[in-house]
């Protein structure tokens, strides 16, 4: 089904909040990196954490890892991995962090501010693993706090007996980003004979919520394709491509829970299906 990029190029630009507009801006339309990183200023704090809403369903101000997760991701995006911002966001972290390089799933502080049901004080396991991956995407080394913490990713990934749905797609994540190419596709291999991925990582939210074969493995040629079929990820591209909205946008599957979540996120995830779209060919 052809894409209506005229649309979303106006659903973007009539409903995407400013970073979003920038992003699109520099991985749609060859547009410069400089103005996504001015953008996420406006979301950094001065501990060098980031909060504010950069992640929708988390809108207190103070930092978090949730958000910290999502502006390194940005940067990664922008070529910025070593920027003054992705340094201190990394300082950060190392703060924050246990012994074991493990993060709270959510620091206390959020809970008088708006944020989705599902934000509540927990093991870190995820936003680690999601941590860690965006570190090593963007070729962070000699990092302290990331060797402790990818030691625990390694563990945790080689050993988890029921894998979840966001625990699954933040591994595979970390996987395809670390460094050590040979003991990452073992893991792939592990994770393979553990996970059925022909309903892919149902996450247990409202009815219907599911993390899908895109979700896990965005890009053609990662590590993380060893997971999933090609046939799983040709049947996604479809229904992705039938999932533009008649406002040109796309919308997410999850809980939505208020007006500026709700429209927010789906400047998020307009983008994350163009870049799908285009980075397997069919855009």
């Amino acid at each position: 089904m052809p894409i209506d990029r005229s649309a979303a190029d106006t659903f973007i630009w009539s409903t995407a909040r400013l970073v979003d507009r920038h992003r699109y801006e520099l991985l749609l339309a060859d547009g410069a990196a400089a103005p996504v990183i001015e953008a996420l200023r406006g979301y950094r704090n001065s501990d060098g954490g980031f909060g504010h809403g950069l992640e929708p369903d988390l809108r207190c101000p103070g930092s978090q890892p949730p958000p910290t997760l999502y502006a390194l991701e940005i940067l990664n995006e922008a070529d910025a991995a070593d920027d003054e911002l992705a340094r201190d966001a990394r300082a950060w972290v190392a703060q924050v962090a246990g012994p074991d390089g493990v993060l709270p799933f959510v620091l206390p502080g959020f809970e008088s501010y708006p944020h989705a049901p599902w934000f509540e004080p927990g093991p870190g396991g995820i936003g680690t693993l999601g941590l860690a991956a965006a570190c090593h995407a963007g070729g962070v080394a000699d990092d302290e706090w990331l060797e402790r913490a990818t030691e625990w990713c390694w563990r945790t990934i080689e050993t988890a007996d029921e894998p979840g749905g966001y625990w699954l797609k933040y591994a595979c994540a970390f996987l395809d980003a670390v460094p050590d190419d040979e003991r990452a596709r073992a893991a792939i291999s592990s994770l393979a004979a553990r996970v059925d991925t022909a309903d892919v990582a149902p996450v247990g939210g409202i009815e219907g919520e599911a993390l899908r074969p895109l979700d896990l493995s965005p890009r053609p040629g990662s590590r993380s394709r060893g997971l999933i079929g090609d046939a799983e990820v040709q049947r996604h591209l479809d229904l992705v491509e039938s999932e533009q909205q008649e406002d040109g946008g796309w919308t997410f599957d999850w809980r939505a829970w208020s007006p500026a979540q709700t429209t927010e996120w789906r400047g998020n995830v307009t983008i994350r299906a163009l870049v799908w779209l285009r980075d397997n060919g069919r855009l």
